[in-house]
């Protein structure tokens, strides 16, 4: 007896649709399904899927100049920091550790020493090769998350290839490596971490001093959002950004390793909405009389997000410099005991939140 001859395969009806009018039916997915099984369906729908994308993370820095572009044509929002740590030397082991920090998950090589704070990255030339791959490419690109390479030729074609960037992300970042951004014409977010604890320290790069932050100061005037990450400084590198910024509105500081006097320099950011300390082991160690503090008069929220709260002295010239502030956040901080507590009436707050005290719990 003949074996029975295997089913006939339905011809793909959507073959009938042209490409203009499958990609406005893939356009009606929600994201999961789009990236998932909707392109997994075959190539053309891989194809066409990979045309509607606008947010991605690279986890394979061989990818970024080879595939990248021809996969994901028109992304809008582009984050290349997990791909720029270098892979473990050794294989990695089905008991080896996993290290997640935010949205970045990494397989440890336990035979380092230290396996923390000291990620190997790619080289700055492939980086730099990956960077001018990519401002080739997207012309449209919005957001753009990188580790910042010792040469900055990698940024400067960022720059000069995608003239709409309005947010940019450093990692690893030291002064020089933010002298091209005065290039970015229409930048107004702007994040440099210039050390992690979990991945890698301010010593493998040099970190950002006042030099670097007077550097952003003149190339970025029209920021309204600024973040600083493990930077250093002082009053001169605060004080340059509060002058040159006037647009500013948000300023997070977070892990900082700045000299004494720092918080004097709030005071010449004459539209600043927002400001957050976050991570911080210290406030200020010396701020000065606090006659000459000054004031944000503009300063509408206030939040403190797992800081050290212990030096009175400090505390006191923050809501001094704070007075005006409307909203007062605090975070699971430590060290806020009732009589530090008091100083909140320095400030001419409207609401207050505070979620987790050492001491203190409100609700």
């Amino acid at each position: 007896m003949a074996p029975a001859s295997p089913p006939l395969t339905p011809p793909d009806q959507t073959l009938a649709l042209s490409d203009a009018l499958l990609l406005r039916v893939l356009a009606c997915l929600p994201e999961p399904q789009l990236t998932g099984a909707a392109s997994l369906v075959c190539r053309r729908w891989m194809r066409l899927a990979g045309r509607l994308r606008r947010r991605l993370v690279v986890r394979d820095w061989a990818f970024v100049a080879h595939r990248l572009p021809y996969r994901f044509p028109d992304l809008a929002d582009l984050d290349l920091f997990p791909a720029s740590i270098a892979a473990p030397t050794a294989l990695p082991h089905a008991s080896s550790p996993l290290l997640t920090c935010g949205e970045l998950s990494l397989t440890l090589d336990a035979s380092t020493d230290p396996p923390l704070g000291a990620c190997r990255f790619v080289d700055d030339d492939a980086l730099d090769r990956g960077l001018t791959a990519v401002a080739a490419s997207f012309s449209s690109l919005r957001r753009l998350s990188a580790t910042a390479a010792a040469e900055s030729g990698g940024l400067m074609a960022i720059a000069g290839g995608c003239p709409t960037l309005q947010e940019l992300e450093l990692h690893r970042c030291t002064d020089l490596a933010l002298r091209p951004v005065s290039a970015f014409a229409h930048l107004q977010i702007l994040r440099i971490v210039a050390s992690s604890a979990a991945l890698y320290g301010p010593d493998d790069g040099g970190g950002v001093t006042d030099i670097g932050l007077t550097i952003l100061a003149h190339g970025c005037k029209r920021l309204v959002k600024l973040e600083l990450l493990g930077c250093e400084g002082s009053y001169d590198g605060i004080a340059a950004v509060g002058r040159c910024c006037a647009m500013l509105e948000e300023l997070t500081i977070a892990n900082h390793r700045m000299d004494g006097g720092w918080l004097t320099a709030l005071a010449f950011c004459g539209n600043l909405k927002t400001l957050r300390l976050q991570g911080c082991s210290r406030i200020d160690n010396d701020p000065g009389p606090p006659e000459h503090l000054g004031a944000c008069l503009t300063l509408e929220s206030l939040q403190l997000h797992q800081c050290q709260l212990r030096d009175r002295h400090a505390l006191h010239a923050l809501f001094l410099v704070c007075e005006g502030a409307r909203e007062i956040q605090v975070q699971n901080c430590w060290g806020l005991d009732d009589e530090m507590f008091a100083l909140v009436g320095l400030c001419r707050y409207e609401k207050h939140r505070f979620y987790y005290l050492s001491v203190l719990l409100v609700s």
